[in-house]
């Protein structure tokens, strides 16, 4: 048996030693209802001083904690109580285990302390049976009746992996008429790799609000924050079980994880009662019947809603609900496309603008802003490419040309890209198969949580997605030095620039590739943030 060191065991005697008798005992706080935190499932120890009627030191461990924790707990409430007590050794202890009172008596045999046994301790049991009350009248996340068909549906969803072809202003409406529910507007979220999921918007008016309220760019970060609490949806979003464990090198983004560490997360927003991660009966039945309803429809018109305009589909269902005592077994639900809604997100957005209207001729419309092309972890660097290295490059590397560039100035400005060999690959795999390089932009942007600003840089493709590649601070120095070598360069060459990817970023040319390490060079126009017409750009607020 482990015994307290002689220094110890002298200190304690030293605690002035008070004629109070202690009662102290550990047992489950369990519940028939799971719950995330830990704690509520674990086991308490308590020590109480019944003469005063006070807890001196309390704590939650879990159950395959060794019988050394009550002894822990029971030196904190001698020397750290809780208050008001104060320091003091007591002048008996009782519990109510037998194997408690034959462990305490050898570990604290030198202190002084009579150590009983009684087979009931009242106070300690009435302190149990609150919190036995309050363990169990803990509202769970989900409904334990429909939790486990809930969940299910969940990662049917994310199987269906409706952010792969949907856009956050590709809404389709779902037609309830129950529970309260007319129609939702189910916005998908996903297409950018931040963050995925489904927000299913009550109406149309909240989803308005908030998408031009958070397109304003002069948004101060509370009023953005009270716009955000103001939505009224239900949500669904998905996240790693254990983030910290990611290991960037091998996972890009929560697309690529196992279906094994995704974990789904419902809840609610309204205005008057802000954000919370709990779903009641009646708001539980209409998820599962729009995320019924919502795979149904993806299953169905995938082929469609992979089109390049987004088509105006409509389906009509019936959906059969889980086991309740709401008398009601099924209840019929129209999914419906609405393109028109879109067009005008769109066009709130900024990014409707016609080629017609744009200064560069030939330029697709914009369709999104994506950040999964080029590595996280690359070497990137803004400079030029003296004209003789120009015409090594074309032909010793994979080569895109864009039209016939003027040799005029020191050479052609280009954006480097240095990463590993086979990120290197896929990065130009990925650019071909987008139909190759349309231009290189620089669009400013804004964090309204912080209130940096950025120069972001992007990379727009022929089929007319736009790619981020940098965010560079706008009041960095050398950034402001090189952006304006940048613009005149390309006022040179009117227009033209170039996109070199390099290889070797783990070896001895890292941060400086030589023409060995180059392995393709992409011609493009440069656009300006006009040319774009997004205006600013802000991060979005997740959930």
């Amino acid at each position: 048996m482990t015994s307290f060191n002689r220094s110890t065991s002298r200190r304690l005697n030293k605690l002035p030693q008070i004629p109070s008798v202690w009662e102290g005992d550990r047992r489950p706080l369990s519940s028939p209802i799971p719950h995330p935190d830990s704690s509520a499932n674990g086991d308490c120890i308590l020590w109480v001083d019944g003469s005063q009627g006070v807890v001196r030191g309390m704590d939650v461990v879990p159950p395959e904690t060794g019988p050394e924790a009550i002894v822990r707990t029971l030196m904190r409430a001698m020397e750290h109580p809780h208050s008001p007590a104060k320091p003091a050794r007591p002048h008996k202890i009782v519990v109510r285990d037998r194997e408690i009172q034959f462990y305490l008596r050898g570990v604290l045999q030198d202190l002084d302390i009579a150590i009983d046994y009684a087979p009931e301790l009242p106070l300690i049991d009435e302190l149990f049976r609150g919190f036995a009350e309050v363990v169990d009248s803990q509202i769970p996340d989900l409904p334990p009746q429909y939790a486990e068909a809930l969940q299910e549906k969940a990662f049917a969803l994310w199987q269906a992996a409706p952010w792969e072809f949907l856009e956050e202003q590709q809404i389709l409406s779902i037609e309830i008429n129950k529970w309260d529910v007319g129609t939702l507007y189910a916005s998908v979220m996903g297409m950018l790799g931040m963050e995925y999921g489904i927000l299913f918007y009550r109406s149309e008016e909240s989803l308005q609000r908030f998408r031009a309220a958070v397109l304003q760019s002069e948004e101060s970060q509370g009023r953005l924050e009270e716009a955000f609490l103001k939505q009224d949806c239900l949500f669904l979003t998905f996240e790693s079980l254990d983030a910290d464990d990611e290991d960037e090198d091998e996972i890009d983004n929560l697309a690529e994880m196992p279906l094994a560490e995704i974990a789904p997360t419902f809840g609610n927003i309204h205005p008057l009662e802000g954000l919370r991660s709990v779903l009641y009966d009646e708001e539980a039945l209409v998820v599962y019947v729009a995320l019924e309803s919502l795979c149904r429809f993806i299953r169905d018109h995938r082929r469609q809603l992979r089109d390049e305009t987004f088509p105006e589909l409509s389906h009509r269902y019936r959906i059969s609900l889980p086991e309740s005592d709401t008398g009601t077994k099924s209840v019929s639900v129209t999914v419906a496309s609405m393109p028109q809604l879109a067009s005008e997100l769109e066009e709130m957005a900024g990014f409707g603008v016609s080629e017609s209207e744009m200064e560069t001729p030939d330029l697709p419309i914009f369709r999104s802003l994506r950040d999964d092309l080029i590595p996280e972890d690359s070497f990137l660097s803004l400079g030029v490419v003296s004209w003789e290295m120009l015409e090594y490059l074309r032909k010793g590397v994979t080569y895109h040309p864009a039209g016939e560039i003027k040799q005029v100035g020191d050479g052609l400005p280009v954006i480097l890209i240095q990463t590993s060999r086979p990120k290197a690959k896929t990065v130009i795999e990925n650019i071909e198969a987008a139909g190759g390089l349309q231009a290189i932009c620089f669009n400013p942007g804004a964090d309204p949580f912080d209130g940096d600003r950025y120069d972001l840089g992007l990379l727009q493709t022929q089929n007319g997605e736009l790619f981020l590649f940098g965010e560079f601070l706008d009041d960095d120095p050398i950034h402001v030095e090189a952006r304006k070598k940048w613009n005149q360069r390309c006022k040179n060459t009117k227009g033209y620039c170039g996109l070199i990817i390099a290889k070797g970023l783990t070896g001895s040319a890292r941060g400086n590739p030589q023409l060995r390490d180059m392995v393709a060079l992409f011609e493009a126009r440069s656009l300006s943030p006009k040319d774009l017409g997004l205006g600013m750009l802000q991060l979005m607020p997740q959930l």
